[in-house]
């Protein structure tokens, strides 16, 4: 392969190329290299200034010495180091710097860059052209060597256009997880206070209650007015499935088969109320609503006054009242409006709470000892995925558990979105600048630092049910809910993406800056794709985003200003000229195509034109060929053969 490769044809002349170098720093022998050679190629590096310093002093005034005739070559080599990142700016040499010193000695120049694989084939065709033009002048009567041209010129290298930067979407925060737990142990607004044997209170949220037990729910949305307790006193309450739940049941069961067995809804053989006349109990079917449609609180707005209380004995064997009363907070120790539910006296304190621990977070301890105990609640309130997670680490089987915190997390998650968006259980409204959304406390006090600081320390909004944020609006304050609620980014038709940033920097809540930059930058590219102008709307983030800390926003922003900076400043002149200096400084830095090819493409232009209108005038100067008498092809001086060019390399030396 080395030997085809040293077999060249240039201008229609065959070529035997050899090469070799100087020695290194054996100054002694390194005349014998310069011996016979028809061509010498220079080369420095343009990360070294001081290698194209010695050019001057060093490396050609010893060609000149050794060998005064042969041509001699300027190469500036690693090209590709005048884009690259880690090397210093004062240690590139810029083209024009080369080209002076080139044209100071009266010798071509060129670049390369193995790694950019440019200008290779450039340097060594021209430097056999360089010594094929020194022998013709010596060979005058070889008439192939007429049409050789000179060293042409070389078109400058255009740097690859650098990729835009990537959108990295850090990991959630680790402790969202045990952040419901926490609250369950420093009940901070709690508006729940679970009785166990008449004398040991547990206090609780009904929106972790609610969201992860259809029981808890229905009993929360229950109408406490002393019309209905009598109505139901009068009637029972103890219906297990009422015919529309029976329809709907037998609707999945028909539809999805084995499938209705993985989902929420699970069943369970309770004990209807004695048939009238026989005083005999009946097995029925319970369903489980756990997958159901949550119904809207009616009694949410306007009818609080008239809650007293009722008796739950005939309702559900876990419950035995619920009613609502004043209470203290067990840490502002101030009196508000707080729901008290005395449950049944089999309950243990020491499982409950291991029950409510999985109602918060749908994890169960598998070094729990009562883990019978646990069952039996977990029974009493149709917990049926906790019952089946005992059986699991009974039977050995806890790795079956995962599968069931999975499937928790997801219901909760379609549970507290439905919630969110009727207001169900919900205990503070957000005043907008177009509107009002209700939201619940606990679950923003257990996602995000903000939101405890403000509804948990000495702050007016702690103690009241109305929370005014200014410059937001409905769309940007729902994506915010949504994302403490589920941890998921949602967008809608009208969300601003940089109103939203705005926000999300505000409640430090970086994880969704993050994915907010991700979807505006997106968009931003399937925008382009589709060849819509955006080049206004990046100017319009840009700076916006480095003032609320969208950094990866902004590093975008500048990458595509940089790439078409041309056109930027083109259609946006005011705008470029408002920058700020930082970003100005940026942009002249990083800005492609690069301002050294700007300049090195101007002058290539200008002396290709130069190199054009020598050539015209120089065949314009050639006199015309003249008939002869005798047949030229018939002389043997004529005749084509191949010149042997042999070539130097000089290495230099910093």
């Amino acid at each position: 392969q080395v030997l085809e490769r040293s077999r060249d044809v240039v201008d229609d002349v065959s070529v035997s190329l050899r090469l070799w170098d100087t020695f290194g720093d054996h100054h002694k022998d390194r005349r014998f290299a310069y011996g016979r050679s028809d061509v010498v190629v220079l080369c420095f590096s343009i990360a070294n200034p001081n290698s194209l310093h010695h050019v001057k002093t060093m490396w050609y005034p010893e060609i000149k010495h050794f060998c005064p005739r042969a041509p001699v070559i300027l190469v500036g080599c690693q090209l590709d180091l005048r884009y690259a990142e880690p090397i210093k700016p004062n240690e590139i040499l810029p083209p024009e710097k080369g080209r002076e010193v080139a044209k100071e000695l009266g010798i071509p120049y060129y670049e390369t860059s193995v790694v950019a694989q440019f200008g290779i084939k450039d340097v060594f065709d021209n430097a056999i052209r360089a010594a094929l033009i020194s022998r013709r002048h010596l060979q005058f009567w070889k008439s192939h060597l007429r049409n050789v041209q000179r060293p042409l010129l070389q078109a400058p290298f255009l740097p690859p256009k650098p990729p835009p930067p990537i959108i990295i979407v850090p990991d959630p925060p680790s402790n969202n997880e045990e952040r419901p737990a926490h609250l369950l142990e420093d009940p901070l607004c709690a508006d729940v206070i679970l009785v166990l044997q008449e004398k040991i209170k547990i206090y609780a949220h009904k929106i972790y209650l609610s969201t992860s037990s259809s029981k808890f729910y229905d009993l929360f949305l229950m109408d406490l007015s002393e019309e209905d307790q009598q109505s139901a006193a009068g009637h029972g309450f103890g219906v297990a499935v009422t015919a529309a739940a029976e329809r709907m049941l037998h609707q999945e069961e028909r539809h999805h088969g084995r499938d209705f067995l993985l989902r929420a809804a699970s069943f369970d053989i309770c004990e209807s109320t004695e048939e009238a006349g026989s005083g005999q109990r009946k097995p029925c079917l319970r369903a489980s609503t756990s997958d159901g449609i949550l119904r809207g609180n009616r009694y949410e707005n306007g009818e609080r006054g008239l809650r007293r209380g009722r008796d739950l004995s005939s309702w559900s064997r876990a419950f035995t009242s619920i009613q609502e009363e004043m209470a203290e907070d067990p840490l502002t120790y101030k009196s508000k409006l707080m729901v008290v539910v005395k449950m049944d006296a089999s309950i243990q304190p020491g499982p409950f709470r291991a029950v409510l621990k999985y109602l918060y977070t749908g994890e169960l301890d598998e070094n729990e000892r009562d883990l019978m105990h646990i069952a039996h609640i977990a029974e009493l309130l149709e917990v049926f995925d906790l019952r089946m997670m005992v059986a699991n680490i009974l039977n050995n089987e806890a790795f079956m558990n995962q599968e069931i915190t999975k499937a928790f997390h997801v219901r909760r998650t379609n549970r507290v979105k439905e919630c969110l968006a009727k207001g169900t259980f919900s205990d503070v409204t957000f005043v907008l600048d177009d509107g009002a959304i209700s939201a619940h406390k606990p679950l923003l006090i257990s996602s995000c630092d903000w939101m405890a600081a403000m509804f948990g320390g000495p702050f007016v909004e702690s103690s009241t049910n109305e929370v005014a944020l200014p410059y937001t609006s409905k769309s940007c304050m729902r994506a915010v809910l949504e994302y403490l609620y589920t941890g998921q980014f949602s967008s809608s038709p009208d969300l601003d993406d940089m109103k939203l940033i705005i926000l999300a920097n505000r409640l430090c809540l970086p994880h969704l800056v993050a994915l907010t930059e991700q979807y505006t930058v997106t968009g931003l590219m399937e925008a382009a794709q589709m060849m819509v102008d955006i080049d206004g709307d990046v100017l319009v983030f840009l700076e916006l985003a480095q003032f609320h800390c969208a950094y990866q926003l902004a590093d975008w922003c500048l990458h595509h200003i940089c790439t078409n900076y041309n056109n930027v400043c083109r259609k946006f002149p005011r705008d470029m000229k408002a920058m700020s200096g930082e970003n100005q400084e940026y942009f002249e830095k990083h800005r492609w195509p690069p301002v050294w090819y700007l300049k090195e493409e101007d002058h290539y232009q200008r002396a290709k034109k130069e190199r054009e209108k020598e050539d015209y005038l120089h065949l314009k100067r050639q006199p015309k060929r003249r008939w002869l008498f005798w047949n030229a092809s018939s002389s043997p001086s004529s005749s084509p053969s191949s010149s042997a060019a042999t070539a130097s390399s000089s290495s230099s030396s910093s």
